[in-house]
């Protein structure tokens, strides 16, 4: 069932556990203005303190996915408002990762500059074969330095210095070798791939997906051993909750497993 909610910048779709959502400003490429990405942050933390809901898409209405912050907004601004401007833009890109279900990034045609930083951002990315990916603010003497942080950590050094120093683009299969894409399909299935990728993880407990994704970004940057006796004790608080007893059980009596959500 669709349902577009009050915001001027996001359309919102609920299904079945699964919240899309859709920036709305066809018009300007769905720029991220200060109020788009003020909407985006609020409607995810809404939809993070949710048991109903257990996957996120975001995706782009019209000609573009994101084509990066709003320029015309930044034009001729002082120091406190840039300041402003890219600290909302890192809360953003922060509260993704720490929503406890899974984002998945749905990409067509262009995502350049903080459109890439929120694609990157997110924990999964399926874009359309015609779709492409860019950190282009050396062309127009603003270095991507706050997308540089998702990127470098999605493609690696050199492949990501590579896009930040030239800023030109890379097609969607050259992304999804780099790392940036977990998937290129046709432009027409974009939309129903991405959907089954998103219901394929409703079907886990809401519980679990949480703790696995919290424990993901917390272990990725730590070295193995500290790693290890991080995850460890993750997973042995896991297996006491009722999901993971119930999971086990459904698995050996080969029958559905029912999720509690503790």
């Amino acid at each position: 069932m669709a349902n577009e909610n009050a915001q001027k910048n996001l359309i919102v779709e609920e299904e079945a556990g699964l919240v899309t959502l859709t920036m709305n400003r066809p018009e300007k490429r769905n720029a991220l203005s200060t109020a788009m990405m003020t909407e985006l942050t609020a409607e995810l933390r809404a939809i993070g303190k949710r048991a109903d809901a257990r996957a996120v898409i975001i995706a782009g209405n019209g000609p573009a996915f994101s084509a990066g912050h709003d320029l015309g907004e930044l034009k001729g601004r002082d120091l406190a408002f840039y300041r402003y401007e890219f600290d909302l833009c890192a809360q953003l890109m922060q509260t993704i990762q720490a929503t406890p279900q899974p984002v998945i990034a749905r990409v067509h045609a262009i995502a350049t500059a903080a459109g890439c930083q929120l694609a990157a951002t997110c924990d999964l990315v399926v874009a359309g074969e015609s779709a492409s990916f860019a950190t282009p603010g050396v062309r127009i003497g603003l270095f991507c330095s706050t997308p540089m942080v998702a990127l470098t950590r999605a493609v690696g050094r050199k492949h990501a210095m590579e896009m930040l120093l030239t800023g030109q683009p890379v097609n969607a299969r050259t992304a999804a070798e780099w790392g940036l894409v977990n998937r290129v399909v046709s432009d027409a299935e974009l939309v129903a791939q991405t959907r089954k990728l998103a219901m394929q993880i409703v079907e886990a407990s809401p519980l679990v997906i949480g703790i696995g994704k919290q424990a993901f970004y917390a272990q990725i940057d730590l070295d193995t051993v500290k790693a290890y006796d991080y995850t460890k004790e993750v997973m042995s608080q896991n297996a006491m909750a009722s999901d993971a007893r119930e999971g086990i059980a459904a698995f050996l009596e080969k029958r559905k497993p029912i999720w509690r959500g503790k």
